[in-house]
């Protein structure tokens, strides 16, 4: 459970709140002159960022105020939260990340298997250690499951 610091209420619990979907999209000038396309990719498309991404955020249960928010999609932790209109906030990047030559922040190459995590034994990827890797089949309906 996130504990999330209205910038009006202070912290609450993130049950109160709602997502608004992506933080500082444009509306359009001039939507009448839009393609369909063009359009249909102002509604739909947005960013899928691995990392720091601008979220738009609503107290719903509280004072029903919009904010945004920075948050980190992997490891949930709150950047920065501040007040619509204002900009994006830039994040001090750590020394440590800058120089990390770690592999699993290396891309896969097109057609390469990659696996975080315990699982995966030697020329099993993907098996839970000590899961059966034969004679074991999935069970039918008419076995009572």
């Amino acid at each position: 459970m996130l504990l999330i610091s209205c910038p009006n209420c202070g912290p609450r619990d993130e049950t109160e709140f709602h997502y608004g979907g992506q933080a500082h999209v444009a509306y359009p000038e001039n939507p009448n002159d839009l393609t369909d396309r063009e359009w249909a990719e102002y509604l739909f498309y947005r960013e899928n960022t691995k990392g720091t991404f601008a979220e738009r955020w609503v107290h719903s249960t509280g004072c029903r105020q919009w904010f945004n928010m920075l948050r980190d999609t992997v490891s949930y932790e709150i950047h920065s939260i501040y007040a619509m209109g204002q900009p994006r906030p830039e994040l001090a990047k750590s020394p440590a990340a800058a120089t990390s030559t770690s592999p699993k922040n290396e891309p896969a190459q097109p057609g390469e298997f990659t696996q975080s995590g315990d699982f995966g034994q030697a020329g099993e990827p993907g098996l839970a250690p000590g899961a059966a890797t034969t004679g074991a089949t999935a069970p039918t309906s008419s076995e009572g499951v």
